[in-house]
This record gives C-alpha cells, sequence and structure tokens, in this order.
C-alpha cells in the first residue's frame, strides 16, 4: 500500500494491529459485495454488529466499553474504513464522532451508562440531527424547537440528509429551546419508536448509494427531561461533534484516495496495449507519479493533525483545512484513476468510479469545501465572509 515517505514506520504495535485488523475486514467483508451493494443502492447490515464486535465505534474515547486508543490509530481505522466505501466510513463515523461523542462529552452519567456500552458493540444504533431541509451551512438559523411540558420537552421540526437515521434507535436531535429566555441550541436523544417520530428513507442518490440517508420528522414528540445533554447549551455543541467527525474524514478521504491508486496502479501493470503493458507509457506514469505524490501530502496533513489532536492542540480550522483539501484531493485522483481504466473504470467492477462518486457527497456534507474555504479566509484575515 502507498506509504512513499514510510510514516507507518513510526506506528507502535496497537496502531499496527489497529491499521492490520481494519484492512484485513475490508479485504474479506467489504470489497467482495460493496459494488453490488452501490449499485442496488444498498448498506451491508449484516456488517454492523461485525464492526462492533472489532471495536471500530469510537475506539478513541476512554471508558464505558470504549479502549481509549490513540488519534493516529482511530484515524487510520478510518482510512481502511473508506478504502473500502465512504458509506462504511460514514456509518462509523455518525456512529461515533456525532453519537457517541456528545454522549460521552456532554451526556450524564446515567446516559453513558445506558448508551455508549451497547452503541460500541454495535446493538444500538444512532444518528445525528442537525442538518435541515431549509438549513445546511448555516445549521445557527435551525427551525426545530422544543418547548418545555409538565414533565419535560415537546420537539417539532425536521431534518434532512441523516446517514443511519432509518435504521437508527436513537437520534441525537439539535434543537432550540423556546423555554429559555435566549433560544439556546441544545441536544435530545430521541428514541425513533417515540410518538410523532418518522425516519423516511432518501432513495434516488447518485452518490453514497451503499449508505442509509433518511430524515427526521418531529410532530409533537415528547422526551423526559433526563433525555437532554445536560453538559452543553449552545451551537459549540453540534459543532464540536462535527470537528471530531471532520477530523475523521480527512483520514478516511486519504483511504479512498489510496485505494484509487492502487487499483489504477494493478491495472495499468496488467493492461496489455501495443506489446505491453500500459504502465510503460510516460503520460500514464505522469498520471501515477501526480497521484502517488498528492496522496502523500495529504497522508502527511493528516498525520499531523493526529499529533495536534493528541497534545489537544487541534483547533476546528486545522480540521477545515484537512477535511478541505484531502476530500478535494481525493475527489481529483479518483477521476484520474478512473480514466486510467479506460472503459473498464464505469463498472462496479473497479473501485474508482464509485470512489468518485462518493466523494461528490464528501465533498459537500459535513461542511462544503466552500465553507471550509470561508473559515480559512477568516482564519487568516480575520473578516468572516458569512456574516
Amino acid at each position: 500500500m502507498l506509504d512513499f515517505v514510510q510514516l507507518e514506520a513510526d506506528l507502535d504495535q496497537e496502531e499496527r494491529m489497529i491499521r492490520d485488523t481494519a484492512r484485513e475486514f475490508v479485504e474479506e467483508h467489504v470489497k467482495p459485495d460493496i459494488g453490488e451493494h452501490f449499485e442496488n443502492g444498498t448498506f451491508p447490515k449484516e456488517l454492523i454488529p461485525k464492526m462492533g464486535e472489532m471495536g471500530f465505534y469510537a475506539p478513541n474515547l476512554e471508558g464505558y466499553g470504549s479502549p481509549n486508543v490513540s488519534e493516529t490509530a482511530y484515524g487510520l481505522l478510518m482510512q481502511e474504513l473508506e478504502a473500502g466505501d465512504s458509506g462504511l466510513r460514514s456509518m462509523a463515523s455518525v456512529q461515533g464522532a456525532l453519537v457517541m461523542y456528545p454522549i460521552h462529552a456532554y451526556g450524564s452519567e446515567e446516559q453513558k451508562d445506558e448508551w455508549l456500552p451497547e452503541m460500541g458493540t454495535g446493538e444500538t444504533i444512532g444518528c445525528f440531527g442537525l442538518t435541515e431541509p431549509e438549513h445546511g451551512s448555516n445549521p445557527t438559523a435551525m427551525e426545530t424547537y422544543a418547548e418545555r411540558d409538565d414533565d419535560g420537552y415537546v420537539l417539532n421540526g425536521s431534518k434532512t440528509w441523516i446517514t443511519n437515521s432509518p435504521i437508527a434507535d436513537v437520534a441525537i436531535v439539535w434543537a432550540r429551546d423556546r423555554s429559555a429566555d435566549d433560544d439556546p441550541v441544545r441536544g435530545f436523544l430521541v428514541e425513533t419508536d417515540r410518538d410523532g417520530v418518522s425516519t423516511n428513507k432518501i432513495t434516488e442518490k447518485l452518490s453514497l448509494r451503499a449508505s442509509i440517508t433518511g430524515e427526521i420528522g418531529l410532530n409533537n414528540v415528547r422526551v423526559p427531561e433526563e433525555n437532554v445533554l445536560p453538559g452543553v447549551s449552545s451551537m459549540k455543541g453540534p459543532l464540536s461533534c462535527l470537528t471530531q467527525a471532520r477530523y475523521g474524514i480527512a483520514w478516511g478521504a486519504v483511504g479512498a484516495a489510496r485505494d484509487c491508486f492502487e487499483e489504477a496502479r494493478q491495472y495499468a501493470n496488467d493492461r496489455d496495449q501495443f506489446g505491453g503493458p500500459i504502465s510503460r507509457f510516460q503520460l500514464q506514469q505522469r498520471k501515477l507519479a501526480e497521484m502517488g505524490t498528492q496522496i502523500t501530502l495529504a497522508q502527511l496533513l493528516a498525520y499531523r493533525l493526529a499529533e495536534l489532536k493528541e497534545r489537544g492542540e487541534m483547533r476546528p480550522q486545522h480540521v477545515s483545512m484537512a477535511k478541505r483539501n484531502n476530500v478535494r484531493m481525493a475527489r481529483n485522483q479518483s477521476r484520474i484513476a478512473r480514466e486510467m481504466l479506460g472503459g473498464n473504470g464505469i463498472t462496479t467492477d473497479y473501485s474508482p468510479m464509485r470512489h468518485m462518486a462518493n466523494l461528490e457527497t464528501v465533498y459537500t456534507y459535513e461542511g462544503t469545501h466552500d465553507i471550509h474555504t470561508l473559515v480559512l479566509g477568516e482564519e487568516f484575515t480575520g473578516i468572516p465572509a458569512y456574516e
């Protein structure tokens, strides 16, 4: 596997084990059937408990069944899962970074004890309700609201583009608390079998097809007081979760790009035209040289991000740069890899076009490429362009 500047030589034993375990899992359980799932628009749900058994959900958290592995180990896990398919990494990323993380960071002890162990094993599936039909890049304008009643809250509103929602047992819904003077944003644990909750599936997607995506409808949904996350009452709650998830995306995109590179390199060596392999042609070598270089640069950024995160020095702006750069890189290089495969590259027998289609979603979700550009613009000038 591409590791041109030998970054993996510095991995410790646990990090190597997690990398190898995830890579073997993807080779054995994901790659043989993922093209068919992509074509049919289905997610391999039988892998959910298997990933739980392997410890793929939030292993970088501490306690409640999570082993507290290094941030590099977590990044390597996301990289290997997305080398299989972005839908697989998305499922694990939502479960861990967007649902288990906020419960771990902001939940009560009772909430942690109730939800985290079963979510870690995959027995319970969660989803994260922030994006709304009219509010994507500007979640602060959310219209979903909660109002206090005698023994808890009543929620109304809708969320969309929610990974896992049709199969989720619980949703973390972010809503404005109208009972407070300044309408603070609060997190609510909403079991999806409560009266008034709907989780319709979104179909006819042309990207991230091997992923279950849906909506969350809330029509006078009653939740008790103990379902409110007590540790946060502002946009810091959902935004901090997105920082965790975007960290995983920055690593995952490298995995998708690396898989495209390996597929293209193997094909170029195997494909015989004009009396020899097409890899002997300067045009093909130039493509591989550029692809390998861009992937290596993205790897360096991901590894440095892990170091900063481990030291507690990683800032959201760091993650914006890594997410923006690495996803753009993967999006561009997947197209080049597909090009090298010629006509064969448009089939599900090969991974680059599937990755290419998936990366259109990854380029857009969890902060669009343009929004992360503006985040960095504000960081470098001190002037926010979106206010």
